[in-house]
């Protein structure tokens, strides 16, 4: 058994090294002076040192089934009733009990539980939340500066509303809030919050509100519905302002997400469609591709003497044709590849990568008369390092394939350090970008270059170095125009 002091309190848990258990129970105790966590089975994990005291003093109960709390209840049938209900529904809330306390005086409290979490990893774990009952007349909002007005403007709204106290305990909530969770705001007023999630994990943007007065905080909640099914909302939890009467409060506007989620279900969904449809016909046309390149080396090296200029001039069509499709399937295979499973990110250094990139680039560098001017002491970038890769690739290719005829063709790339994120800079002195089509040329397949069988790229390129940003969480554009060069920015957010 070990005893940990809780960050940012100074109530204790005591643990069988359950690291769920302590994290959980740890949140809790920012707003509940007793909670407990028990599994499945009834064996307590974790607990308050109040709710240990309360219950047995000093002596510690981890370890042990809940059944040795039962000496302490009044009213052993009201905890058979309770068990049976949790069974039943999966949660409780604000279920009134009698216990006796140390001085064998009958309080009576009021109890919650929910799970932990849904996670698998997780699963099979509660938490009990308690508090002694509230003398009738307690539990609504002050009537107190201005108050009054406040309630009233808040309980007009479209938007479900709760006002929780720095305890954690419903204060207020609208009318708006009966038709997302079916439960009359009287109901829910004196209720521990977290007997509206579904689980645990739902309460961290509140416990992260009340504990460290953060500003406005968006979120991801499940709800809990009368029957125990899911809600899905999307959660504003913003401070309360001090002159409403209710110091150190907050205030959640909760949006049903349902059919937003359902949405992008189906969004996912189709999208899963339509890069399974690219890996499959990438992977399809190849055969046939290989075929084709194949046959056309057998027909220049074994008759290859016996064509005119015409007929070696279509050969070379074919094998050129031949390549490039073998470059747009490689690069389609490569975008839909983006953001999957399998990608490691770590602080990458930017100079190794370029330096690498540079020797592969250097025939083609040559070729061209291109300088490239690679930084000297780059700040370490947060990314798959192949993304990195690929993004300097695609771009410093781009600059070379469509800088046109200048006075001094250099490529120079830039990476700074700013406030929250890495900065990369490709600048070339080209013919720059008209500024109607700064947006076009990072979709798919979009070039401003005339087609011809020359061409080296497949218009998919800034397409990639876009998904990588975005997929980073990053993004992506140009500065440019006609005439004054491009420059290309990818920004990827310090981890």
């Amino acid at each position: 058994m070990t005893a940990e002091l809780l960050p940012n309190t100074n109530r204790r848990i005591e643990n069988l090294d359950d690291v769920s258990a302590v994290r959980f129970t740890s949140g809790f105790a920012r707003l509940y002076r007793y909670a407990l966590v028990t599994d499945v089975s009834g064996c307590i994990r974790a607990m308050s040192e109040e709710l240990c005291e309360l219950c047995r003093g000093a002596e510690g109960l981890i370890g042990l089934n809940l059944r040795s709390l039962m000496s302490s209840v009044t009213n052993p049938e009201q905890a058979v009733a309770l068990r049976s209900e949790l069974r039943e529904r999966g949660s409780l809330a604000s279920a009134r009990v009698e216990i006796t306390g140390l001085d064998g005086a009958p309080s009576t409290f009021e109890f919650s539980v929910l799970p932990l979490s849904d996670r698998p990893e997780e699963a099979g774990l509660y938490a009990v939340i308690a508090r002694p009952e509230e003398p009738p007349g307690q539990g609504g909002v002050p009537a107190a500066n201005g108050a009054g007005f406040e309630a009233a403007l808040l309980a007009g709204l479209p938007d479900a509303i709760v006002v929780v106290d720095e305890h954690g305990y419903i204060r207020f909530a609208n009318r708006a809030v009966e038709s997302l969770v079916g439960h009359p705001p009287a109901d829910l007023v004196g209720r521990p919050v977290a007997s509206l999630c579904r689980s645990a994990r739902d309460l961290e943007g509140v416990i992260s509100a009340i504990a460290t007065e953060a500003g406005r905080i968006e979120q991801a909640m499940t709800l809990r519905s009368p029957d125990g099914g899911a809600i899905a909302v999307s959660a504003a939890i913003s401070p309360l302002p001090p002159h409403a009467g209710l110091p150190r409060a907050i205030i959640l506007s909760l949006r049903d997400a349902t059919s937003s989620q359902q949405a992008l279900a189906e969004i996912q969904g189709k999208n899963d469609d339509l890069e399974h449809c690219v890996n499959t016909l990438a992977h399809d046309l190849r055969s046939p591709l290989v075929a084709l390149l194949g046959f056309s080396r057998l027909l220049r090296q074994d008759y290859g003497a016996r064509l005119d200029d015409t007929g070696l001039h279509f050969v070379d069509r074919i094998e050129q044709a031949g390549r490039t499709m073998e470059m747009l399937i490689h690069d389609l295979l490569e975008l839909s590849r983006i953001g999957q499973p399998g990608e490691r990110r770590a602080l990458v250094d930017p100079r190794a990568v370029l330096q690498h990139l540079h020797a592969e680039l250097k025939p083609r560098l040559d070729a061209a008369g291109v300088e490239l001017v690679l930084p000297a002491h780059p700040p370490l970038v947060y990314c798959d390092r192949t993304r990195l890769y690929q993004v300097f690739s695609n771009l410093i290719g781009n600059a070379i394939e469509h800088m046109g005829p200048c006075a001094k063709p250099r490529i120079v790339v830039d990476v700074d350090e700013e406030a929250d994120c890495e900065h990369i800079a490709v600048h070339d002195p080209g013919r720059g970008i008209a500024p109607e089509h700064h947006e076009r040329i990072f979709e798919v397949f979009q070039s401003l270059a005339p087609r011809s069988d020359d061409r080296s790229g497949t218009g998919i390129g800034l397409a990639i170095v876009k998904k990588i940003a975005q997929t980073h969480g990053g993004r992506v554009w140009v500065d440019s125009r006609l005439g004054h060069g491009s420059t290309f920015h990818v920004t990827f957010p310090r981890r």
